[in-house]
């Protein structure tokens, strides 16, 4: 798949992840794509579902496996604006995401390289392709310009 193609779901990623901001959560938005397809979408949602788990990757997924009637979603993308978390990085290997692509680094939490690779771990039943820094500029904007005006 090319970096092209890439891009258009992020694009897609960012409208949510904008959406998610003017909520006042903190703008992170991810798609799941299937066959050429959204087939799950969400944004960060925690705040107002007071849910510590609604992230935006587990909106989404969550959504996909409905859509699916099935858990696995085997041979999905998943793209999000943000390096997942541990947490979001589990759900992505326990439903078998074929591949993440994410925009900015997270050097906090990030579970895709950052900070521990839980979506690359040998002792784990699956792994996933991982493809950072799509339009990593435009999401790091995102989250910056959200926590300046927090401050």
């Amino acid at each position: 798949m090319g970096r092209t193609n890439h891009e258009r779901w992020m694009k897609c990623a960012i409208e949510l992840a904008n959406a998610a901001g003017r909520m006042n959560e903190v703008p992170v938005g991810a798609v799941v794509v299937l066959e050429n397809e959204i087939i799950g979408q969400g944004h960060n949602r925690s705040i107002d579902a007071r849910d510590p788990s609604a992230h935006a990757e587990i909106v989404a997924l969550r959504a996909a496996a409905a859509k699916l009637k099935n858990y696995r979603l085997p041979g999905a993308s998943l793209y999000v604006t943000i390096e997942p978390c541990a947490m979001c990085a589990g759900a992505m290997i326990q439903a078998r995401i074929k591949r993440v692509v994410f925009g900015a680094r997270d050097p906090k939490s990030g579970a895709a390289g950052s900070v521990f690779n839980v979506l690359d771990e040998d002792v784990l039943n699956h792994k996933c392709e991982v493809i950072s820094g799509v339009l990593e500029i435009e999401c790091s904007q995102l989250l910056q310009a959200f926590f300046q005006a927090r401050r």
